[in-house]
This record gives structure tokens, sequence and C-alpha cells, in this order.
């Protein structure tokens, strides 16, 4: 068997900037922040009040009421964003060799947040008053597997938990299945429906949040000097990615190529990333050197940027370590859509796809005063860039646990 290459045909998500591809260009092009108060559940007590919400999704415009009735919030933004990937692939699940084509998630906390719901439903009217889809819809698994089944996929299928890097690891798995010969096409990426009361209150107790409630839109702001936290968001982000020759037998637009990447850990704290960032480093130059790329070739990175005192200052060396003072533009996008947790790398993935399809660079929001470690850097700000010659680039993932990915991609 030759060599086996990666592309991606396909986006498909649910964000709070936009749903679909074409909501996601738009939101990133209108550079607008949907961080505002929350009101999914009544925040008294907690420092953070605020987060990305997605106001407008209606689970039934994407499949049917009886599978939406089955499953939660957090397995609807998996299967509507699989869906309009297919839909934007212009690939019809029946045409697939169903043993060739898979399924490959991932997710922070996966369906966490129906879990508490249901537990105060137990708690207040005993075991009659819970769902019995209570068993089946709470596991991690729920994403991958409920997709295999709304779409007929039965080759691999897998979600993986790796926190906030859990979409990145994802299309990691799923650019390996591709070389390795076990699919021909495959679904991967992210969601997180993590906006309850308890899951949001257990990141607020670690002091992670923004607390800058008076001034939503402004709270997310990657790489500035005054960040102060990250603001919790929600949302899903699939990409179709299918062997190459694959994806040309049928004709298939195609909007980059996936060609490289690397996961490490940095084996040092729960929550605080590796100050000398020696690990995601290397994670960086594993993706670099998978692909094949020169690190000359690359010409953005969508950082992982959370905003938060420590990450950002920490990804700021590791960027400055491998690619020294060579200019690459930088920008960290949570800014517009706050950090849904394990969507993230998803998300951010489909945005690096894009900027290389459509020769545009989304700006840093919110980004007035750039840090010291990061203020010699080509940081994207104001209302974006055109670029004619971006041929590679890199996107970054990091979470909980020590867990660094990064995704190579370069234009086709």
């Amino acid at each position: 068997m030759g060599e086996r290459r990666a592309v991606i045909t396909g986006i498909g998500c649910v964000t709070p900037i936009g749903i679909g591809a074409e909501g996601l260009w738009e939101g990133l092009r209108k550079g607008e922040s949907a961080i505002g108060a929350i009101d999914r559940f009544a925040p008294e007590g907690l420092r953070s009040r605020i987060a990305a919400q997605i106001r407008s999704f209606d689970a039934g415009d994407y499949m049917d009421r009886k599978r939406a009735h089955r499953t939660d919030r957090y397995s609807q933004l998996a299967i509507a964003s699989g869906r309009m990937a297919l839909q934007h692939a212009g690939l019809d699940p029946a045409s697939v060799d169903p043993d060739r084509a898979g399924v490959f998630m991932g997710s922070a906390l996966g369906g966490i947040a129906y879990a508490e719901e249901q537990c105060g439903q137990f708690m207040s009217g005993g075991y009659r008053s819970v769902s019995p889809t209570l068993g089946f819809s709470v596991f991690g698994g729920a994403a991958s597997c409920n997709m295999a089944m709304e779409f007929g996929f039965t080759g691999p299928n897998e979600t993986n938990a790796m926190s906030c890097a859990s979409g990145a690891v994802a299309i990691g798995r799923a650019l390996q299945a591709i070389r390795r010969g076990e699919a021909d096409a495959m679904l991967a990426g992210g969601s997180e429906a993590p906006l309850s009361p308890l899951s949001f209150g257990a990141f607020d107790l670690l002091r992670a949040m923004s607390t800058r409630n008076e001034e939503p839109a402004a709270a997310s702001r990657p790489f500035d000097r005054r960040r102060d936290g990250f603001v919790m968001g929600e949302g899903a982000a699939v990409l179709v990615i299918e062997e190459e020759g694959h994806a040309r037998a049928r004709g298939a637009r195609v909007l980059a190529e996936l060609s490289g990447f690397g996961v490490s850990n940095d084996a040092h704290h729960m929550s605080a990333p590796l100050p000398c960032g020696t690990q995601a480093q290397r994670a960086m130059r594993l993706a670099l050197s998978d692909a094949d790329m020169l690190q000359e070739e690359v010409g953005y990175i969508n950082a992982h940027g959370s905003s938060t005192p420590l990450n950002d200052g920490t990804e700021s060396r590791v960027i400055r370590s491998v690619f020294g003072s060579r200019p690459v533009a930088v920008s960290g996008t949570k800014g517009l859509y706050g950090h849904p947790l394990g969507a993230s790398g998803a998300i951010e993935a489909a945005i690096t796809t894009l900027a290389l399809s459509r020769g545009w660079l989304p700006p840093t929001a919110n980004l007035e005063d750039p840090d010291d470690e990061a203020a010699d850097f080509d940081l994207v700000t104001g209302a974006g860039r055109e670029t004619s010659r971006l041929g590679a680039a890199l996107s970054n993932s990091y979470g909980f646990g020590g867990i660094n990915a990064t995704l190579a991609f370069r234009k086709r």
C-alpha cells in the first residue's frame, strides 16, 4: 500500500458565533464576542457569572424527533455537527462502505450536565422521575456511538476524554486511522455542553474563569496583559476527513490537507502547565515532523490562547522556542466564542482549515496590550488579515492533566 494522505472535505459546527461552516466564518469575520451574562441557570454565589451560550439551536432541525428525545444536548450537538459536515462535504453516508467509515470524537465532560439535571430529578422525585435514557446518555462515548447509528458508520469508533485537547486528539487519531488503512472516511471532532450549575461551579471553585462580569464581551482576552481567566462556552465541531484518493474519486472539494499530529503530556500538574513548556514544544515539533513540514513553511498558528495567566504565557514561550525570531502570524480566537473545553480543538481545527482555504486570518479579540511574553509576536488583531501566501498552519490545544496536542495543516 502506498502512502495514504488525509484531506478535509467538510466542516460542520454549532458554536456561539455561528452554526455550520458558513455561520462560523460569518461570525469570525463579524468579530463580535458572543459572551454574555449566563442565563442557563441562576449563578448566585459564583465569582464568574458569564459564558458563551448557543442561543439558537433546535435538535429537531438535524435529526428526527425520536432521536432528539433520546439524546442529551452533548450528543445532539455532535450529531448536528456531523450531519452538517457531511452535507458540506457533499458526502452521502449511504454512498460509503460503512465498514470503511468511522467516528472519532472528544469531550472533556461528556454528558455530565445531563447527569446533573437528572440527579436533581432523582432528589426531588425518586427513581421514577429519572429519564430511562440516563444510563446511555451520560457516558463519553455517547457522542461517537450516536453519530455512528445516525449515519450507519460501522468502522473505527471512539470518544476520548483528554480534557480541553480532546477534540484535537480525536482529529489526530482520525489522521492515523486513514494512514493505517483502517478507514477511507472519518467524522472527527469534539462536542461539549458543560453549562450547568455544578459543572460550571467546579471550574469557578478552581478560580480559573474570568470575573469580568460587568463587561463580558471583553472578558476573554488571549495574550492580553489584563487577562484574568477563561470564559466557559459550549459547542461542537466535526470535520469530514477522507483518504485523498477516496475524495478525488468522488470529485470532492478539498479544503485542506490534514498533514500532521503531535501529542505529549507534561506529567507535571492537573491544572497548571509545565512552566518551561518543553512537552508542549515537543508536541509542536512532533506535528511538524509527522507532516514532514519545515517550520519555515508555517505561516499561521491558531493558538490555544485560553486567556488564563499561566497558559498564555507558557504558550508564548513554547511558540518562541519552536520558531525563534522568525515572524509567524498567531491568533487566539476564544475571545469570540469562549472556551468550549473539549470542543475547542475541533472548532479551532475548523477555523484553521477555513483560514487556509479562504486566505484570511482571524483576529485575537480583545487584545489591547500584549503581555511581555507575546509582545514581539506577529499577533493578528483588529479586523483580521487577508493573506494570499498562507501554505501551512498549526493549531495548538492544551488541557487539564498536562495534555498537549498540535495539528498541522497544508493548503491544497
